[in-house]
């Protein structure tokens, strides 16, 4: 993918949102996601970037019970992933979240489920009461939980800064990964690698 012509600066109204850095999706995780440990060098650096300017940092994370109705038992799609207090459901060890991060937890009910950080939280409050204008987005999966939360931060009404290299893909259809990548920018976002995200001057 091409880069942007020019950089994007952090600035205040800024947030990072990390979407469900956890070890189910991790490889070797129940429902891993391919690669997906690469995602967590790119988002360390902004993270630590973020916390220095006092931007807000928040995790999103699935938050299951185990009866939850996304799961195979159920008739759902996935394999029993994330179920709270396990150690799957734990965000990546390497992941350095600082104390100071919001955790948004997602899908905790067992007849309701999530892929939006966003369905059924209190995230859209938080960036609102914390004054975030702008929204950049990074996690697991491209082309589900990110994609998702992607598509609600426009719909209500944030810029949306989609983190191209601190995502991956499920990909269950070859090429899903990229259409989701697509459509995200169809709708508003604007897809740009860490490295060409700088600090204020």
């Amino acid at each position: 993918m091409a880069r942007p012509a020019s950089p994007i600066t952090l600035q205040p109204g800024d947030a990072l949102i990390i979407v469900d850095v956890q070890n189910d999706f991790l490889p070797g995780g129940s429902l891993a996601v391919p690669r997906g440990d690469e995602v967590v060098a790119p988002l360390n650096t902004l993270i630590a970037r973020c916390t220095r300017l006092r931007l807000p940092v928040i995790a999103t994370r699935d938050w299951h019970p185990q009866d939850h109705c996304s799961f195979h038992a159920r008739s759902g799609p996935w394999p029993p992933h994330c179920i709270a207090g396990t150690p799957g459901a734990a965000f990546a060890p390497a992941l350095a979240l600082p104390e100071s991060a919001t955790i948004v937890s997602k899908a905790v009910t067992a007849d309701v489920d999530a892929y939006s950080g966003f369905g059924g939280t209190d995230l859209h409050d938080r960036l609102q009461a914390a004054g975030v204008r702008r929204l950049f987005v990074g996690g697991l999966a491209t082309d589900y939980c990110v994609l998702n939360t992607v598509r609600d931060g426009l719909a209500n009404g944030y810029a949306v800064i989609l983190l191209t290299d601190a995502i991956r893909a499920v990909d269950v259809t070859p090429g899903d990964g990229q259409r989701a990548i697509d459509e995200m920018a169809r709708l508003g976002a604007h897809p740009i690698a860490s490295v060409d995200i700088r600090n204020p001057a």
